[in-house]
């Protein structure tokens, strides 16, 4: 066969969705995703950028022969007949997307005179995953490590980055702000989630997995807690800021978090948080942070701990994430200084002081020591 088509809205593709354009090519010599822009739709990403995220998922996996199109107030199945697509390919998941897609496919072929429909089924491990399934993941803590099982790299990275800019957006009251403000905050938001800070390539744990996963938290503590807003501002500015120069080179006398301190003070965001912001920041320094002073220093140093609290999936990630991070030291070296770090960690949540705030300790603690046991022993600590 030479041509077959896909069709969808694909809000986000998900890799369900890029199984069913696996097996198309290998069917067909060529395969043209037919994207549907419907206006009684309300999709997350506009259809150019529904666009652009297929076709950089299907170019990482080197899909050569995939093109993508985009249908506007028209049957698909029409356009698909007039580009010399001849079948559709569709994913049948239950007996409902059966009767549902039946009845699809013969509007297709007997109304409108269109492409007619194959189908295929899954492997049960995708069975379940559909745009909508993954939609509804997004929010609770560690919602990001669990979509990201379930769809390409492309659209999780834009999915994050969409749900960062509605952080970011929020923090500095975008709807309040003149242009001169919003164009300053913009600015900075790109430096932040830019190659020099949370997204570059050489951060593999402190990086955008982790600005999401703290901003959950703190998003989950304050809902709980209720704090007052301008302390849960406090504590998002800080966590925007606290890892946002990190590097494992010796540059002059300051320390990374105090680096971090110094760029945020710069970027004039907020004078009246200024000082108890960096503040804040300075308090991630954990193995020097007995000389911060601030109310909400615990509330801080919890959040920035509570990725060892994480179920086991989670943690192991993090877990590689880290030594990847840490590439550079000799794989002799690694357990032993590792296995230092969480050896103290491990003892003060033995002791019970690992996280000084009594919501993330009570969530946390237990796991903690279970998964830094775990690291410790792996290590052969």
């Amino acid at each position: 066969m030479k041509k077959i088509g896909f069709s969808g809205t694909l809000d986000p593709i998900t890799n369900g969705h890029m199984w069913v354009i696996g097996e198309a090519r290998e069917i067909a010599d060529e395969v043209v995703v037919f994207l549907s822009e419907n206006s009684a739709k309300q999709p997350k990403f506009s259809a150019e950028q529904r666009k652009d995220i297929i076709a950089r998922s299907c170019a990482e996996r080197g899909w050569g022969n995939v093109q993508v199109m985009i249908v506007k107030s028209d049957y698909t199945a029409r356009v698909a007949k007039r580009h010399g697509v001849d079948y559709l390919i569709r994913g049948i998941r239950t007996t409902a997307d059966f009767d549902y897609e039946n009845l699809i496919q013969q509007t297709n072929v007997d109304v409108i005179g269109g492409a007619k429909t194959m189908f295929v089924m899954p492997p049960r491990d995708l069975g379940s995953v559909s745009s909508s399934f993954v939609k509804a993941l997004e929010g609770p803590v560690g919602w990001n490590w669990t979509m990201k099982k379930f769809v390409p790299p492309p659209a999780y990275q834009e999915w994050i980055m969409s749900w960062l800019r509605k952080e970011w957006e929020g923090l500095w009251r975008y709807a309040k702000a003149d242009a001169a403000a919003v164009a300053h905050a913009d600015q900075w938001f790109e430096r932040l989630t830019g190659s020099g800070a949370y997204g570059g390539a050489q951060r593999q744990y402190h990086n955008l997995d982790h600005l999401v996963h703290g901003l959950a938290e703190i998003r989950t503590w304050a809902a709980n807690v209720g704090p007052s807003a301008r302390d849960a501002n406090l504590v998002r500015a800080a966590f925007w800021f606290h890892d946002a120069h990190y590097s494992h080179a010796v540059s002059g006398a300051l320390s990374n978090e105090e680096e971090s301190a110094q760029l945020w003070l710069k970027s004039g965001l907020d004078a009246d948080m200024a000082d108890d912001v960096a503040l804040l920041i300075r308090a991630t320094d954990h193995f020097q942070s007995a000389a911060v002073s601030h109310p909400l220093k615990q509330t801080m140093l919890s959040v920035d701990l509570a990725i060892l609290g994480q179920d086991e999936e989670v943690y192991s990630h993090y877990a590689q994430g880290i030594r990847e991070e840490y590439r550079h030291v000799p794989a002799d070296r690694y357990p032993v200084l590792r296995g230092q770090v969480l050896t103290y960690l491990r003892q003060k949540a033995l002791d019970g002081t690992l996280f000084g705030d009594a919501f993330f300790a009570e969530q946390y603690n237990a796991l903690a020591i279970a998964n830094m046991g775990r690291e410790l022993r792996a290590l052969g600590q």
